[in-house]
């Protein structure tokens, strides 16, 4: 796998990467309704699994920074709405993030129209 390939194919597609501050990203996903994952989680109800959204937030964390890195600490982690993709297939991540001597400390909101679904700290070391 290289730094650009997601862990799961075709789950996502970025649509935009964009610089919102010295250490802040807003960035915009498009998730794939048909993707094998909803079928599973729920049958007749798709919600997207926690840990999905955990994935994209580090993948996306991985090419604002240029670094592979691995969860170390997810510190705190709150899901506040559910993610049907097919009735909001967009979703919008604020990442910021600092640099440390470990690796990267994350806050991340994730949120789709006016809804926030998931507010997520966590820290990452970099791997080779």
């Amino acid at each position: 796998m290289n730094n650009n390939e997601p862990l799961i194919k075709n789950l996502y597609k970025v649509i935009s990467i964009e610089q919102a501050g010295d250490n802040m990203h807003m960035c915009v996903v498009n998730l794939n309704p048909e993707h094998d994952i909803f079928k599973g989680h729920f049958p007749g109800n798709p919600i997207m699994p926690g840990v999905c959204t955990m994935q994209i937030i580090k993948e996306l964390t991985e090419v604002i920074t240029t670094k592979k890195l691995q969860l170390v600490q997810a510190s705190n982690v709150k899901f506040m709405a559910l993610i049907n993709p097919f009735n909001t297939p967009v979703l919008k991540l604020q990442i910021e993030w600092q640099e440390t001597e470990a690796g990267f400390k994350i806050k991340n909101t994730t949120s789709f129209e006016a809804t926030i679904a998931l507010k997520f700290s966590g820290s990452y070391r970099v791997i080779d």
